[in-house]
């Protein structure tokens, strides 16, 4: 029994815990356990099935990998040495230490498997020879030979031997900056035997239960060569340090192995190939027959198949592995791997689509091309059988739908808001049938419409022309109705659409993505809707396909879309939506209480999770002490609407239920905020203060000062006497919508299908140069206006 520090606790660790070898499990998509087992596979064409017995599961995506408490970090020699190879490159092994020594902190057990004695060797060598090269000639009477050619002379063993406790010194002194003790251990394929390997990891155990990082190498200086054909104990045959850090972290239980390369990745080819593309996620359950392996490094034994073999064998016996870049100008990403990063290569046993974001864009112009090239009948063909579909399966839905929210609840993890938007209904899935079809019946007149013809002059003519904005990508969390509503714009405006939701819903979006495919089908477009389900950081996402999508619509929390809208900050790609609804109703003085009751009861408890639902009501000063406010308050009451009071009333009445914490606060449930102003001016100041130019609405029967207020709020939805709830497109006669935004640019509030076109000038003439309007020229500009 031996102690060991995790997570900056000691904890007790047994060599053989009970609970972790007697499982039997069969690993699937939908599993969330790491129950040890071992392995068994059978393969078929497309396919391969794990079957575990006695060993654990490796983590199943990049962002499980921050629950690592064991990791490997095995740095090659291409990593460690300089380019002229004659040397360390202290630099990159600073960076790596200085990282190493951040997850340590955090109660990481890291063990390094180290390269770089050869190199560290050779430096020294290589100054003794310079040293006492003339010396020797003298006494030997040899003739002046080449330095390069003495070099060769001396063979890495040689180097090894002088470099290892160089190498090691630098280490050590390196992690002492941060009060960490390193121990050096060599091994051989002996200490790896059966009978002899239960020696070594009990020393590993030890050293990383005193906090010690252990810096592991093979013993260059005495080793015999590499055996390739080796392989037993059901074991991968060790003949460079990446089969030797496999083992290695298979024998000692290790989470995360993470083999550091001089390339970003494993590639479909050599990575000097242009067309050569990065494996974001290599999955041992999908057949990637296209990968080919270039030549390996030159240093080292290993190349790029070498760790491929290393990964997929760890990958087999329990551990997570990453393939990344140690020789990046930014210096090498330990750290945000294990934040869940898309760095480098991760591979999985879960079949997953590992074609990046690009790739799909790719496709989706590609066939975003061909819509647009239909005849409008032919869209309108497309939406018809998209909303038939999506009534003809509404039993499919709804058990997919099923299944992600019993997950959800099970998770615990979706808050009430997010709940609400995830679950559908019959009748949801009907008012979607018929958005489609409004959809259709207004496609008519949106793609290759004229909006203006000009003659420039005599046979001159100019004519703008509404086009489709391109590719767009679409990020929803806990909408699954937001696929079909956004696909059906995307269609009749001709667009290609990367479609990319939140994993509460993954059974739901793609049965109804499925549903959209087959429409597509209908003029063989199907790839113009991409669903990515890849688990990769929203982040990594949009810089992956910047260059390829033309425009990103985020649904969801206000959190979600500010971030999305942080992180497209630093790249071409523009954002079309907003991060708040919060949204306001002004109280007049001359109201009618009945109307007001009504109003403010359906803008805040018809959908209070919605972006167009009332946060705050300004309710005019002189109707505090009056029938008025207290109606206002009874109703909500007896809708268990929880009332936060701004200051200004705060301070007027004795006793308040609540003070509000902000008065820029979207709620998004029963709750809201009340304060007072004093009049339409401060009201409209006070939205202006504190609102997000989404919706905001007056209840008046005083015609002037609705008309000041329409006015003077300089929101996307400014309305008098109705709810704010009809800020909404399919409300508003658009169908369906794609979003609210409150930007001032290209489109504004309720965005439907002409929010997603453009247009580009086409002109028409015969031979006509711009030196001809010129003074002595011959022609002149008309600038007439001619009939659409």
């Amino acid at each position: 029994m031996l102690f060991l520090r995790c997570r900056g606790q000691l904890r007790l660790r047994k060599a053989f815990d009970v609970a972790r070898y007697t499982a039997y499990v069969h690993y699937s998509n939908n599993s969330e356990s790491r129950t040890d087992t071992s392995l068994t596979t059978t393969s078929n064409e497309n396919s391969m099935q794990y079957k575990y017995v006695g060993r654990k599961l490796p983590l199943r995506s990049r962002e499980k990998l921050n629950i690592a408490e064991r990791i490997v970090v095995k740095l090659g020699s291409a990593v460690l040495t300089r380019g002229d190879q004659g040397g360390i490159a202290l630099g990159r092994l600073a960076s790596i230490v200085e990282q190493v020594a951040e997850l340590h902190s955090k109660g990481k057990e890291v063990m390094i498997v180290s390269s770089g004695a050869v190199a560290f060797g050779r430096q020294r060598l290589q100054k003794e020879l310079l040293m006492s090269r003339s010396v020797r000639e003298t006494i030997k009477g040899q003739s002046h030979e080449n330095v390069d050619t003495i070099q060769r002379k001396v063979d890495s063993r040689s180097c090894a031997a002088a470099g290892q406790s160089g190498l090691m010194a630098l280490y050590e002194s390196m992690f002492a900056q941060y009060n960490i003790t390193t121990a050096q251990v060599l091994v051989s394929k002996r200490d790896l035997d059966r009978e002899h390997r239960l020696h070594l990891q009990a020393t590993l155990n030890n050293l990383l239960a005193l906090s010690i990082v252990p810096i592991i190498n093979t013993n260059d200086a005495v080793i015999p060569l590499p055996d390739h054909d080796v392989n037993v104990d059901d074991a991968i045959s060790i003949t460079d340090n990446d089969s030797l850090a496999a083992r290695l972290a298979v024998h000692t239980e290790t989470d995360l192995l993470i083999l550091m390369s001089d390339v970003d990745g494993l590639y479909t080819g050599p990575p000097s190939n242009q067309n050569s593309k990065l494996v974001s996620v290599y999955s041992t359950a999908n057949v990637l027959s296209e990968i080919e392996f270039g030549q390996k490094s030159s240093v080292g034994l290993g190349g790029m198949g070498s760790k491929v073999q290393a990964a997929v064998w760890s990958l087999e016996h329990g551990t997570s592995v990453v393939i990344c870049n140690g020789c990046n100008a930014n210096g090498p990403s330990i750290t945000d791997i294990v934040n869940g990063k898309n760095v480098g290569t991760f591979f999985t046993t879960e079949v997953t689509n590992s074609e990046n974001a690009t790739n799909q864009a790719e496709r989706a112009r590609a066939d975003g091309s061909k819509l647009q090239q239909l005849q409008v009948d032919d869209r309108v063909n497309i939406l018809y059988k998209m909303a038939d579909l999506l009534e003809t399966k509404e039993e499919e839905i709804m058990a997919a739908n099923h299944v992600d929210v019993a997950n959800a609840k099970k998770s615990s993890k979706l808050s009430g808001p997010l709940m609400d938007r995830l679950i559908l209904s019959p009748r949801r899935l009907r008012d979607l049938a018929d958005g489609v079809r409004q959809v259709a019946d207004k496609s008519a007149g949106l793609v290759g419409n004229v909006l203006l013809r000009r003659k420039i002059a005599e046979d001159l003519i100019a004519e703008q022309v509404r086009v489709p904005i391109g590719v767009l990508l679409i990020i929803f969390e806990s909408r699954p109705d937001c696929l079909p509503q956004i696909a059906s714009l995307a269609i009749a405006t001709g667009n290609g659409i990367l479609l990319k939701g939140g994993r509460e819903s993954v059974h739901t979006n793609r049965c109804l993505h499925k549903i959209v495919k087959d429409a597509l089908s209908l003029y063989n477009c199907e790839e113009a809707a991409q669903l990515i389900e890849s688990r990769d950081e929203v982040s990594d996402l949009i810089q992956e396909a910047q260059g390829s999508i033309d425009l990103i619509i985020p649904r969801g929390s206000s959190d979600m879309v500010r971030g999305i809208q942080e992180m497209a900050a630093g790249t071409s790609v523009p954002v079309l939506g907003h991060s708040e609804g919060i949204c306001h109703i002004y109280v007049d003085e001359e109201v009618s209480v009945d109307m007001a009751c009504r109003v403010i009861i359906d803008a805040k408890c018809n959908y209070p999770a919605a972006c167009n639902a009332v946060e705050t009501l300004l309710i005019h000063k002189d109707l505090l002490h009056t029938s008025v406010f207290k109606q206002i308050n009874d109703v909500l009451q007896a809708e268990n609407v929880k009332v936060h009071l701004g200051p200004k009333i705060a301070s007027r009445l004795l006793f308040s239920p609540s003070i509000a914490s902000s008065l820029r606060h979207e709620y998004s449930g029963l709750e809201c905020c009340i304060e007072i102003v004093d009049s339409v001016d401060e009201a409209v100041a006070h939205i202006k203060k504190f609102g997000s130019s989404h919706t905001d609405a007056i209840i008046t029967n005083n015609v002037d000062t609705a008309e000041y207020f329409l006015s003077n709020v300089d929101s996307a939805c400014v309305f008098h006497n109705l709810s704010t709830r009809f800020a909404d497109g399919q409300r508003m006669g658009l169908g369906a919508e794609v979003g609210v935004s409150t930007t001032r640019i290209h489109a504004r509030g309720p965005v439907g299908a002409e929010g997603l076109l453009t247009y580009k000038w086409i002109l028409r003439g015969s031979g006509h140069a711009v030196r001809d309007f010129g003074v002595d020229g011959t022609r002149t500009f008309l600038h007439q206006d001619l009939q659409v």
